[in-house]
């Protein structure tokens, strides 16, 4: 029971609460659902991308808390991402649950918080799935690009 209160803590649930850009974008340039066959945690993350950088982020979010906190840390600093610092991230959280590697620093050291879920092996996929769509939504936009010039 101690280690599910971990879990759950009042800052990952406070994040939950919390979760910036929320809603879809009008006309992404990208959008990419993901879903996690296991809790049927869904994602959908709408972009719009200038000059490299992440220029307008939504996030339609109907995730477990965990998800939800991850897509909230997210959604604090997607606006500005690159393709790169977004797959660092990425690579960076799941490395973290997978891996028992460190937590990821710098403006996403919040990810910290889900530390005590790399136990719980059945809830990666959720707080996966928001950098997992936001990547492959940016790389889909930089196919776009290179498919047009």
């Amino acid at each position: 029971m101690v280690d599910l209160i971990s879990l759950y803590s009042k800052k990952i649930l406070s994040l939950a609460a919390d979760i910036p850009h929320t809603g879809r974008l009008p006309e992404p340039e990208a959008s990419v659902t993901k879903r996690s066959p296991l809790c049927g945690s869904t994602i959908t993350i709408d972009l719009a991308v200038e000059d490299g950088h992440i220029a307008a982020f939504g996030q339609d979010v109907k995730a477990c808390a965990l998800g939800q906190a991850s897509a909230a840390v997210l959604g604090e600093h997607a606006i500005g991402l690159t393709l790169d610092e977004a797959r660092t991230v990425r690579e960076d959280l799941r490395a973290m649950l997978k891996d028992g590697a460190k937590p990821p620093k710098g403006k996403f050291e919040k990810l910290k918080l889900l530390e005590p879920a790399r136990d719980y092996k059945n809830r990666h996929a959720s707080i996966m799935l928001a950098y997992d769509a936001t990547v492959e939504a940016m790389e889909s936009v930089g196919a776009g690009a290179a498919a047009q010039g």
